[in-house]
């Protein structure tokens, strides 16, 4: 998600904010589901997809405003 951004900054801001660092490992857990779901390994109906992708959506919205506000 912050492949163009200095992993030094997103380390630090992991380790000066608890809430970052929270939202950034519940965003990669919610990809890791998602694309099992896509890939068929992990089953999950419609309905709770949808609901994965925009908790995985709203995570990413937070991860980078919060990001764009550090300083």
């Amino acid at each position: 998600m912050f492949e163009g951004q200095p992993q030094a900054e997103v380390e630090a801001l992991m380790k000066a904010s608890p809430e970052f660092r929270q939202l950034y490992y519940r965003h990669q857990e919610l990809d890791k589901q998602v694309l099992d779901a896509e890939l068929g390994v992990l089953p999950l109906d419609d309905v709770t997809l949808g609901q994965m992708k925009r908790e995985k959506l709203a995570a990413k919205e937070r991860l980078l405003r919060m990001y764009e506000n550090r300083h």
